[in-house]
């Protein structure tokens, strides 16, 4: 993905205030062993750019004048009720050297599961994106979680994902292995689970109450 930039010479709250205004969205470009950049964007360029999943995801070909730098987004502020770019920062990328960062997880099959058709569960998504370990080149837009066969006893873990080529998952590189999504019942349907009476064989014998007709026995007279 591409998006044109701008060398930012005028620098400061105010001259930020001046850019927004004219339609420019301040920003920096850092990393890769070279000095920090000031950069602007075109406002809308970068709005719907940013309305792109892959854009959150992928290594990204910043264009200003003759020459394109390798980057990822690191970091964007918004207003807080305005649809409006206040900042972003990226990352200069080296190409020979693996990247560290997150990819997006897409979910299918879900409602075909065993823990959903059967079992009456609801997904629930521990992560929404994992950490990665990889060349520029093998990133990948998104990673795909198949839960076709997902149960209720078998919560889906990091170590069951297809692992695309060229790609580590920095959680099992470091020995973890969380979870990635599992199949829960309801609240509702956990009540009643909890609620369900007790059959009388299930109860330990010492808790037992004698039979009605045991217990109406007369008792046995005793010698004088």
């Amino acid at each position: 993905m591409e998006i044109n930039i701008t060398h930012r010479t005028a620098q400061g709250t105010g001259a930020s205030r001046r850019l927004r205004r004219a339609g420019r969205v301040p920003g920096i470009l850092y990393g890769a062993g070279q000095d920090a950049v000031a950069i602007e964007f075109d406002h809308n360029e970068l709005f719907h750019k940013l309305r792109q999943e892959a854009f959150h995801a992928s290594v990204i070909s910043l264009k200003m004048d003759s020459q394109t730098h390798a980057a990822l987004l690191r970091d964007v502020q918004m207003h807080p009720f305005k649809a409006l770019v206040l900042h972003a920062d990226f990352q200069r990328v080296d190409l020979t050297k693996k990247l560290h960062t997150k990819v997006p997880l897409h979910f299918v099959n879900g409602e075909i599961s065993p823990g959903v058709k059967q079992s009456g569960a609801i997904i629930s998504h521990i992560l929404t994106e994992i950490e990665v370990l990889c060349l520029p080149q093998d990133l990948p837009e998104y990673i795909e979680v198949d839960l076709r066969d997902l149960t209720l006893v078998h919560p889906y873990h990091v170590a069951y994902l297809k692992v695309p080529a060229g790609i580590e998952f920095a959680a099992l590189h470091k020995g973890e292995n969380p979870v990635v999504v599992a199949a829960v019942l309801p609240r509702a349907a956990r009540a009643e689970e909890d609620a369900a009476p007790v059959a009388v064989a299930d109860v330990p014998a010492a808790n037992q109450k004698a039979p009605a007709a045991e217990a109406a026995k007369p008792a046995k007279p005793t010698k004088k």
